[in-house]
This record gives structure tokens, C-alpha cells and sequence, in this order.
């Protein structure tokens, strides 16, 4: 009996090692847009591990639920890039429209959504087959997007109208616009669904939504030229990237005050958190570089080099 249960266990021991992804660790997926490749970064020991090339100049990433695939926006490609995570290497390109940019996945994965910058539209696609299922018209120079953590809603900036739309995932039409700063960019949500960020570029400001109502609650000033926006310590701090200043403004999202400023690289753009809710990855592009930063004690702790044109818009670190 006691040699039949050690082989049991043995077996069930493999099978959990067997089924277990080789990769299962956190990784960021940094788009570097001038060298058309993607730096991949282990954040276990904050090491590029690998660099995948994708022509286009890629810009915006995001990462599948299950970390499973990255897609890569290719403006001038026309479309995105899948990456299959497990193996690290290009699996396919997808043709969209003339000017992909904006870029993320559903949470449950089954749709990626693209945002068009010059024909003002997302693209919807199954993320199975990457087929388009429907093209919404938007609001012009759609940029940033994010979905609701119920997947009931998606989110879009649309920069030079000066608002974000509202877009019901059922029907996939427009249900709200509303006007917040000036060029809004980057978009953030909660891990409620309750508030939505938008980073106005022109203005220099972060304008906050209240999701249920799309109404604004308050306007925050941040640095010159913010771009992007992540969440950190259970949604109660917001980092929000400054390209202007080579900075990245802390909002205390309870009072709606920026409380803090930390110094990094030249011309952050991207911004994520790392599974760990504590330390956030800001991709500089003029350094070519990473910035690593303790949400906490809010210092910089470590900078990765990458490659040149460190961009990585979007939702660059599997949830």
C-alpha cells in the first residue's frame, strides 16, 4: 500500500510539472517601436530574457488573460502581431486597418480589440480564429482602450475629439461620450470597474470618471505631456507617466491629490504593475530603457536596457 501510494503521488508530482507552463512566472512584453522588436523581461529577476523581432513599428501591447499570447499593435503594418508567450516567438501578423494603435484583449480572452487612429474605429475580433466580427465608428484618433473587469464595457480615448466613448460589449455599439481633458491618451480602470482614468496629453491632467454615470468627479494636474496610467496597491495609488518632465506623478486615488513625483527615464510613455501590486515598469523611450519602481516607497529601484523607442502602450504584464 505504501509503494502504490508513492507512485501515486510521483505521478500526480509530474503531472502538475507537466501541465505547468515552462514560462508560469511574470513577464513584460516592452514594444520598442524604432527597433521594431519586442523586449521580453522576466520580472522574477528583472532580465531581458529574450528579444523578438516584429516589423511595423510596434506600439501597443496587450496580454492574453491566461498570459498564454501578446498582441502587438503594427501601425505601419497595418494591424497587430500575436506572439505566442510559451514559446517566446512571432506566431502570426493580422491585417486591421491603415493606423492600429491602441490595443487590448477582453478579460475572459475571447476578443481582442484595436483601436484605428486614422479612420476613427476599433476593430473587434474573435481571438480564436482573428477574424474581424464587427468595426465601431468612434470618436477621431481613438487611442487608448481598456475593458471593465466584468467585461461588460470597453473604453476608448478618442484623442482629438477630447472624450472617451462608452461601448456595451453585447451589442457592440456606442452607448456614451463623454468630454474630459485635453487629447486624451492613455486610460486606466479600477479593479471594481467603479472608475476610469483618462490621461489628457494637452492638458496636462488626469480626468476621473465615475463608470456607472460616465461622469467626470474630478481633474487632476499631473507633469507635462502625461501619457499613461496604471493602478497600484489595491487601486490605491494611480502612476501616471509624464513625457515632457522624464517623470511619473503618484495620485492617492481615496483624496484625488497627486502626493507624489518620482524621476525617471527620458520620455516615459507605457506604464504597468506588476502582479505583485507593488512595483510598476515605466518603458522610457528616448533611454531605451526600463525604469523599475517601488509603488511603496515610491523610488526607483533598478533600470533594465531594452532597445530603442521603448514604447509599450497599454497592458504590457499579464494580469
Amino acid at each position: 500500500m505504501l509503494v502504490l501510494n508513492y507512485r501515486v503521488a510521483v505521478l500526480a508530482i509530474a503531472t502538475v510539472l507537466l501541465s505547468t507552463p515552462l514560462n508560469a512566472a511574470p513577464f513584460a512584453y516592452i514594444s520598442n517601436q524604432l527597433a521594431d522588436s519586442v523586449s521580453i523581461i522576466d520580472l522574477a529577476t528583472n532580465k531581458v530574457v529574450n528579444t523578438i523581432a516584429v516589423s511595423g513599428k510596434p506600439a501597443g501591447v496587450a496580454v492574453s488573460p491566461n498570459g498564454d499570447k501578446v498582441y502587438v499593435s503594427t501601425p505601419e503594418a497595418h494591424g497587430f502581431a500575436v506572439i505566442d508567450a510559451r514559446k517566446q516567438q512571432l506566431l502570426t501578423v493580422v491585417k486591421t486597418s491603415n493606423g492600429a494603435l491602441g490595443i487590448t484583449v477582453a478579460p475572459d480572452g475571447k476578443r481582442v480589440y484595436v483601436a484605428d487612429w486614422f479612420v476613427n474605429s476599433v476593430s473587434v475580433l474573435d481571438a480564436d480564429s482573428l477574424e474581424i466580427i464587427k468595426t465601431i465608428t468612434v470618436g477621431q484618433s481613438p487611442s487608448g482602450l481598456v475593458v471593465s473587469p466584468d467585461n461588460r464595457w470597453l473604453y476608448v480615448a478618442n484623442r482629438l475629439d477630447d472624450s472617451v466613448s462608452q461601448i456595451d460589449t453585447k451589442t457592440l455599439t456606442v452607448k456614451r461620450t463623454t468630454t474630459v481633458g485635453k487629447h486624451p491618451f492613455g486610460l486606466a480602470i479600477d479593479s471594481r470597474g467603479e472608475h476610469l482614468y483618462a490621461v489628457n496629453v494637452e492638458s496636462d491632467d488626469v480626468t476621473v470618471l465615475e463608470t456607472a454615470r460616465m461622469k467626470p468627479i474630478a481633474t487632476i494636474k499631473v507633469g507635462a505631456l502625461p501619457y499613461s496610467a496604471t493602478l497600484a496597491l489595491n487601486d490605491s495609488r494611480l502612476f501616471v507617466t509624464n513625457m515632457d518632465d522624464g517623470t511619473v506623478s503618484v495620485i492617492d486615488t481615496d483624496s484625488l491629490t497627486n502626493i507624489g513625483l518620482i524621476e525617471v527615464g527620458e520620455k516615459p510613455e507605457g506604464i504597468g504593475t506588476h502582479t505583485d501590486d507593488r512595483h510598476i515598469y515605466v518603458a522610457n523611450w528616448f533611454d531605451k530603457n526600463v525604469s523599475v519602481l517601488d509603488g511603496k516607497t515610491l523610488q526607483v529601484k533598478e533600470t533594465i536596457a531594452t532597445a530603442r523607442g521603448s514604447r509599450a502602450f497599454g497592458q504590457f504584464i499579464a494580469k
